[in-house]
């Protein structure tokens, strides 16, 4: 019984090989961020090794992203990372969407909660764990767009209208 039920598993895994996600390789950069926005190198390595992989449309996938089911759930977790922020079309979002981006991107990273511990578990993209100093870039660069935006642009463009029923 137990064998059977083994190699049931076996074939199930064998099997599920076969159906792979879309991967997210498109990397269009049309509308991304550095468009509009000042991208000093100090803050695109951040980005590049931090936050691209799930937060634009060019992910840089390891090895066992190829095995399924990890690959569904690597799949599942980018679109959900875009669904969020995406830098690669940062500006086609409207100017009050952009502007809370960066105060979310200045929270998140102060709190630590960005990169998600989860895509560094266990050492694996061990170099996307940000130090003191590049989290000091990455908060001091969205405050200082920030800042732009505000000398640029009326105080209510940056505000966000409540969404109808909301």
């Amino acid at each position: 019984m137990l064998r059977k039920l083994l190699l049931a598993l076996l074939a199930l895994l064998i099997i599920i090989q076969f159906f792979r996600p879309e991967r997210n390789l498109s990397d269009d950069n049309t509308a991304s961020i550095s468009t509009k926005y000042a991208l000093p190198d100090s803050v695109e390595t951040v980005l590049r090794k931090a936050c691209y992989d799930c937060h634009s449309n060019k992910t840089v996938y390891p090895w066992y992203a190829n095995v399924q089911p990890v690959a569904w759930w690597l799949s599942s977790h980018v679109e959900d990372g875009k669904r969020h922020l995406n830098y690669s079309s940062y500006t086609t979002r409207p100017l009050a969407i952009q502007f809370h981006k960066f105060e979310e991107t200045v929270e998140e990273v102060e709190e630590g909660n960005m990169p998600l511990e989860s895509y560094t578990w266990l050492g694996v993209h061990a170099d996307a764990k940000l130090s003191d100093a590049e989290r000091k870039t990455l908060i001091s660069w969205a405050k200082a767009q920030m800042d732009t935006l505000h000398h640029n642009h009326p105080p209510d463009s940056l505000v966000r209208k409540p969404r109808p029923g909301a």
